[in-house]
This record gives C-alpha cells, sequence and structure tokens, in this order.
C-alpha cells in the first residue's frame, strides 16, 4: 500500500488545472504606443564598439550587439540581454530598468594573439524611451570564463568586473 501512495499523489496533483491564473508572470509595463517594436542603433559596451538590434515587448527591452573591441586586433565581440522596467519615472517610458546579458565581455591577449572573453552579468540600467529612439545608460557586474595560454597559465582569472554601456537606438 506504501507504493501507492506516491502514484495517487501523482495523478491527484497532475489533474490539477490553473486557467490563466499564473502569478509569476511579471507584470506588462510597455505599450505598442511607447516605442516602435524594432530599434537599430549604436554604442559602446566597455571597451567594445557595436551595432545593436532593441525588441520592445509589453515586458521589456531584448537586445543583441555586435561589434569589435577596440584593441591591436580589433576583435569581434556580442551580447544579448533582456531588460525589465522596473521603476518608471516618467509620462514616457523613461524609468530604471533591471536586466541580465550573456556573452563577450572583454578581450585578452593570450598567446600572442587577442580572445573575446565570454561572461555574464546583471545591470542597472537608466532607459530614455519614446516613439523615436532609445537611449540606454547601463552599469552592471558580471563575470567571464577564465583563459589560460598554452602552459597552463591563468591570463584572466573568473572575478566580478564592471561593465558600463551607453546605446542609441532609433526605431525601424
Amino acid at each position: 500500500m506504501t507504493k501507492m501512495y506516491p502514484l495517487l499523489a501523482f495523478f491527484a496533483l497532475t489533474n490539477v488545472a490553473y486557467a490563466q491564473d499564473n502569478p509569476y508572470l511579471p507584470e506588462a509595463k510597455l505599450t505598442p504606443e511607447s516605442a516602435t517594436a524594432w530599434n537599430l542603433g549604436a554604442g559602446f559596451t566597455q571597451e567594445m564598439l557595436h551595432m545593436n538590434v532593441e525588441w520592445v515587448n509589453p515586458y521589456g527591452i531584448a537586445y543583441a550587439k555586435a561589434g569589435v573591441f577596440i584593441d591591436d586586433d580589433y576583435t569581434a565581440g556580442g551580447q544579448v540581454g533582456f531588460r525589465y522596467p522596473y521603476h518608471l519615472t516618467g509620462k514616457d517610458k523613461n524609468g530604471y530598468y533591471i536586466g541580465v546579458y550573456a556573452g563577450h565581455i572583454e578581450s585578452k591577449g593570450v598567446d600572442n594573439e587577442y580572445k573575446a572573453r565570454l561572461g555574464a552579468g546583471v545591470d542597472l540600467a537608466y532607459v530614455l524611451l519614446s516613439s523615436e529612439r532609445i537611449s540606454t545608460f547601463s552599469v552592471g557586474i558580471g563575470a567571464g570564463e577564465e583563459l589560460k595560454d598554452k602552459s597552463g597559465y591563468v591570463v584572466a582569472e573568473t572575478q566580478p568586473r564592471l561593465q558600463f554601456s551607453y546605446t542609441l537606438s532609433i526605431g525601424l
């Protein structure tokens, strides 16, 4: 009989249905009138000059950046991320957004060539959002992968680091 209780509990729990009642969904704070859905722009992130594409949806702003690091070799890099509107401060959807990002965070010299270092982190951004443009200032903290050279010497350790970013995008 003790083998039947877990099976009965499993069937009882699988028969419970929720009709669009999920308390974990975030609040949709952005409207279609807030900004153009797709935006194209440019900016800098730490030592990377980049072009970026931003998608404004009801739950926040998703973005992708592709560019080059300003070093001797102009190593290619990119990042993707998402920002959720945490506290809006004006009639437009200006305000503080919290977000996450992943991708290349810096370029390091390893074995006489530069390599883009992968990493991830969180950021706090102030976004100036209008129907024509998106302007974003952000500061984040994240960590990157450990890089070693051929002899096994650690060139870059995994440790927290700040990331500063500015982007300006115009609606398509």
